[in-house]
Parts: C-alpha cells; structure tokens; sequence
C-alpha cells in the first residue's frame, strides 16, 4: 500500500484588465497562494494566472483548467462587483454545472462584519466535473476573510466531487 498522498492541483485565475496588461500589480493572486501555502498540510502544486475581466476570458480559461488541466481547484480572484467589466459570475454560470450558493453566501456574512460594501459582492463557487471552483474577491484583507470562511468546506468538498483530496495544515 502506498501511504504517499497524491498531489492536489491548484490554480489561482486573477481576473483583471489592468493586471493581464502589466499596468498593475497582482496583489490577489499572490495573496491566494500565500494563504494555501499556510493553510494546506498536504501535497500540492499551485498555478498562477492573469486574464483579462469579461465573460469569454474567464470563461476561456476555466473551462480549459477543468476540461484539459484536470486541476482539481480553482480559485478565481476578481471581478465579483458591479462594476460593467466585473463578469466573473457571469462566466461561472457557462462553465459550472453545479452551482453551489453556500459558499458566496457565507463569504458575504463574514465580509459584512468588516465593510459594509460586502453586500455588493457576487462571488459563487461550483464544480465542472471534478473541479471545484470558488470565486474570491479581488483585496487581499478580503480574500483572507472570505478563505477562512470557506476552506473548512472545501476538503471534504474535494472529496465528495471525486477530486484531488486536501488537508488543512495544523495551523492556517
């Protein structure tokens, strides 16, 4: 019996036009990472990408990280507001075919006991066969509020999807 524990594949999709330009730096996607590299206790690899806001970019790329990467969780970071280029949730709903409210549900209850504009956020999570796929916000104080809402769902959410499985460190 092998006790060695597969390696999970990880991606963080930064959904930015200023960033996929080089006119800004990506705070988001580095933030992500930091935070799994704390939070993770098993093997995994983590990939980094910057895409352009809109539909079909976002779209683009999740579709290709679920259906030819085979990776077993995506996090998106990013265009979630109102704003006319914020589309992320727009592109999830082409791509995912379970949705799964709870966890855009939660990140808005703990977002709101810090800013008061958590309200306007539109972050979901679902999965695309077995791909978990959980949108973040694009602030690092946020998305370090919204992981730690929602990472304790997500192994054993891994697990019932078939995907890759993941432990939480001792200490995230």
């Amino acid at each position: 019996m092998n006790d060695t524990m597969p390696t999970t594949r990880i991606a963080i999709v930064t959904v930015s036009d200023r960033a996929s330009r080089g006119e800004y730096e990506d705070l988001s996607g580095p933030a992500v990472e930091d935070w799994l590299r704390r939070a993770v206790g098993s093997p995994c690899t983590i990939t980094r990408q910057i895409v352009p806001d809109g539909i079909d970019s976002v779209r683009d790329i999740l579709v290709r990280l679920c259906d030819e990467d085979k990776v077993d969780l995506i996090f998106t970071s990013g265009g979630t507001g109102p704003s006319p280029r914020d589309l992320t949730p727009e592109a999830m709903r082409q791509v995912m075919t379970m949705e799964l409210p709870g966890f855009g549900e939660m990140m808005r209850q703990e977002s709101l006991k810090h800013v008061p504009t958590a309200i306007l956020s539109r972050q979901t999570a679902g999965v695309r066969g077995r791909t978990l796929i959980v949108n973040l916000p694009g602030k690092p104080a946020s998305i370090d509020v919204c992981l730690r809402a929602v990472f304790p769902a997500i192994p054993y959410c891994l697990e019932l999807i078939g995907a890759g499985a993941l432990t939480a460190a001792a200490r995230a």
